[in-house]
């Protein structure tokens, strides 16, 4: 048997129990009631039923056969490095790679990888989120950086917090934005129609702010370099898509895997067009300034010339 323990937050209180860790878990809905009807589940050590609401600071645990979360498992994985010392590590993840293990997703992540590339981890976060400060999304690729220390872990956490930490992104959006550069501030949370996903219509959304610069046009589509001022779950996805236009090949928030062009085939986008190029921050033990980039993956360099051909 194997453990998963989640803290529910002041955010998430009066949240169906099923939901709630359908969302932390990866597990469909219909999985988790399974585990919650046979027992598996417990709301601060109490079973409770799948429709049951939880509350902020409720502590849910799952215990589940070999299918569920268990212990951080070491994979020769290649993986681009793009720094390393003692303290912390960069890696250009690729897409469609999972940042962490999770409930129903063992194998294959960026963390399995690691595991077996370095010596050792920030304790923090430990058994399957080791070092872990930030996240990107399985289908966003670039850069992110994993704390190797508990001292490394806190202050990473601490730059993040305070915004001193700054992200860039390239994306390629549906249609054509109206302004060259421009800020997209809307509070984003659960959404009220659909609670699988993130969304700027929600009854307790967190600040978040997206700013953005056209670096080229094409026929119905955007080449953007976004930065984030927050870090708020799907922001950049979400932003765009509240404003009509969805990051390209984004299969939840608008759906937009092609575009046609008028006497040619469609162009096609099999993942969402995201990648975070850079990423700037202070060295988490000696304070000097770093800053890390890396050119987009081949499948987005290929949507960029397809598009500048049509």
């Amino acid at each position: 048997m194997e453990k998963a323990v989640y803290t529910a937050t002041s955010e998430e209180k009066t949240e169906r129990l099923d939901t709630f860790l359908s969302l932390k878990s990866g597990l469909t809905r219909s999985q988790i009631q399974k585990l919650i009807k046979e027992g598996f589940v417990t709301v601060n050590s109490r079973p409770e039923k799948a429709g049951c609401k939880i509350k902020g600071g409720d502590r849910i645990e799952v215990t589940a056969p070999e299918e569920s979360e268990g212990e951080l498992v070491p994979e020769d994985i290649p993986l681009e490095v793009i720094y390393e010392d003692e303290h912390i590590i960069v890696v250009n993840k690729p897409p469609h790679m999972v940042t962490h293990p999770a409930l129903g997703n063992k194998s294959g992540t960026l963390m399995n990888a690691l595991a077996a590339r370095c010596k050792k981890l920030a304790s923090v976060g430990s058994p399957i989120r080791p070092g872990v400060v930030h996240r990107l999304d399985k289908d966003t690729s670039g850069l992110i950086v994993i704390a190797k220390t508990d001292e490394a872990y806190y202050s990473l956490i601490k730059q993040f917090k305070e915004r001193q930490v700054e992200k860039h992104y390239l994306a390629l959006l549906y249609g054509n934005l109206k302004t060259d550069h421009g800020e997209i501030s809307a509070a984003i949370g659960r959404s009220v129609s659909d609670r699988k996903k993130m969304s700027t219509k929600t009854r307790r959304g967190k600040e978040a702010v997206t700013q953005y610069k056209v670096t080229g046009r094409f026929p119905s589509a955007t080449f953007a370099e976004i930065r984030i001022l927050t870090g708020r779950t799907h922001q950049i996805r979400v932003h765009f898509s509240s404003v009509g236009h969805p990051v390209l090949g984004d299969k939840t928030y608008g759906k937009k895997v092609e575009i046609s062009v008028a006497g040619k085939k469609p162009i096609s986008f099999p993942r969402q067009m995201l990648h975070a190029y850079s990423l700037k921050l202070k060295h988490p033990v000696d304070g000097r300034p770093m800053e890390f980039t890396t050119p987009m993956p081949e499948d987005m360099k290929k949507a960029v010339e397809e598009l500048g051909e049509a």
